[in-house]
């Protein structure tokens, strides 16, 4: 069945691969590093536990602690254009809102992967420093993508970089509650939820029931 589809779209196969091999790097990465830490695996290690060359590692990520915690710049990119390509009357949040459900399946499809993920830069202090870099970078991505919507510079004006910053705290808070839940809600409902108390002005819930 692969035979004409590769044969109508190779790129799109091509693709395909790149994708999996990335997907398998990164798993091998977690996972070593789950079991040795993250001074006892090299990238040597990480390339041959998912069946590649060292070689073909470096083609992928730079570092192994980009394997382990780097964003994917495809998947961000995408996000990106999505935002941008909003209906101009849409709310920034619900903006925001809509763009990240619309992701949320890509990201439901590795639970494992983001539960590992967790648990592997929490137990590896070291990695916080790369997470925290990337999340400042997304955050000012994303601020640039609402200013351009906005018609706002983000440099002089907070409001791009202030909707970028909540929205993406209550994605990523979304995101490991739901990986390390034993629910099985979906992915979904964790970020509609997330985005719902900050529509409401994050009201504190009721004790009695919480």
């Amino acid at each position: 069945m692969l035979g004409p589809m590769a044969e109508a779209n190779p790129r799109g196969v091509r693709d395909e691969k790149k994708r999996a091999t990335r997907h398998n790097l990164r798993l091998a990465a977690l996972r070593l590093v789950d079991e040795r830490g993250l001074d006892g695996t090299t990238t040597d290690d990480i390339a041959a536990a998912a069946g590649v060359s060292p070689r073909t590692f470096f083609n992928y990520f730079p570092t192994k602690e980009s394997a382990l915690v780097g964003v994917d710049s495809e998947l961000a990119e995408a996000i990106l254009s999505a935002i941008r390509e909003r209906p101009a009357e849409e709310p920034p949040l619900t903006v925001m809102r809509e763009v990240f459900l619309s992701f949320a399946e890509v990201a439901a499809a590795d639970r494992d992967l983001w539960a590992l993920r967790i648990t592997v830069a929490r137990a590896n202090p070291p990695l916080m420093s790369h997470v925290f870099g990337n999340s400042t970078k997304w955050d000012r991505q994303v601020a640039e993508a609402i200013a351009e919507r906005t018609g706002r510079d983000h440099h002089t004006d907070p409001y791009p970089a202030l909707v970028a910053s909540v929205a993406n705290a209550a994605r990523r808070s979304a995101v490991h509650r739901w990986a390390i839940s034993d629910s099985e809600a979906p992915l979904q409902e964790a970020i509609a939820a997330a985005f719902d108390l900050l529509a409401a002005g994050l009201p504190e819930p009721d004790r009695a029931g919480g």
